[in-house]
């Protein structure tokens, strides 16, 4: 099953058709894409008796965020060994979370305001919870997600790694625009081996990141399993799984995302997602910070 956001209505999508699902059900669902999470296992039965004869063509330009204002969003960094070993860091012993804050989610064809500063792509497979989780055995970790879709985890790397320990991980990663995801939410039992997703990133024509989520360190039921042993999770919630080497910052020259390049996201499976970024007009936030530090310090 494979559903989408568009124009702000909830809908299933086939072969690039979509049907409404408020009207499909006569109203029995509500046309808000966050509400289908509370009622996924229900949602889910009645979707399979939906005919796509009078479905309507799917409008990319049209589709946004498919879990548009998550509760929660967790994000698992270095969770692929290349990306370990060009981060200069060990392997973890166990999974390394932080947040990412709703207010960033952005849809799969969004232009994203680019704030300055060195703005690095990290694509990443992102599973959506679908019923609530609290303490989960690893072997039903699957048996919470609703399904899958595709996620750039967008990074402002001076605002991330600024400051003392611990750093500003969470709003280095959550300017406005910075957790885009889409195209689509697709069940796991979808895809031919929901262990195994290819994932991509081109910038500009050239490609950047690729590999497969079959190395994952810590794989998507596991971290399930993890996560709902400290804090409950709820239907609609997000899980970044993390990203593959390939980044731009530790790149030698570095690249990163400039005004006017096109990112290019992929999933198998899933689709691909397309952003463009224009400048906000404004200073860097540290800017603004180190020049209200300073009127501070001299009133």
């Amino acid at each position: 099953m494979r559903v989408a956001n568009q124009s702000g209505r909830l809908v299933l999508v086939a072969d690039g058709r979509a049907v409404d699902v408020e009207s499909a059900s006569s109203g029995r669902f509500s046309a808000d894409p966050q509400q289908i999470f509370e009622r996924w296992d229900e949602f889910r039965s009645w979707a399979r008796t939906v005919e796509f004869s009078d479905a309507s063509v799917v409008i990319d330009s049209e589709l946004g965020a498919p879990v548009p204002h998550p509760g929660q969003i967790f994000a698992v960094g270095v969770n692929y060994a290349d990306h370990v070993v060009e981060s200069g860091l060990e392997l973890p012993d166990t999974p390394f979370v932080f947040t990412k804050f709703p207010a960033s989610i952005a849809g799969p064809y969004d232009t994203i305001e680019h704030p300055g500063g060195s703005v690095d792509f990290e694509v990443e497979l992102v599973a959506v919870i679908g019923k609530e989780a609290r303490h989960v055995p690893a072997d039903q970790g699957w048996e919470y997600v609703a399904g899958l879709t595709l996620g750039q985890d967008l990074s402002e790397r001076e605002l991330q790694l600024s400051g003392p320990a611990p750093q500003q991980f969470s709003l280095g990663k959550s300017f406005a625009g910075f957790t885009p995801i889409g195209p689509v939410l697709v069940t796991a039992d979808e895809f031919d081996d929901r262990d195994d997703i290819e994932v991509s990133t081109v910038l500009s024509g050239e490609l950047m990141q690729q590999s497969r989520t079959r190395h994952l360190i810590f794989p998507i039921p596991v971290l399930v399993s993890y996560l709902s042993s400290i804090v409950p999770l709820r239907p609609g919630d997000l899980i970044f799984t993390g990203t593959p080497a390939g980044i731009g910052f530790t790149r030698e020259p570095k690249r990163l995302i400039g005004v006017d390049d096109e990112l290019v996201s992929t999933a198998d499976g899933i689709g691909q997602m397309r952003h463009r970024f224009v400048s906000n007009g404004r200073p860097h936030p540290l800017t603004t910070l180190s020049r209200n530090a300073r009127s501070t310090s001299h009133a």
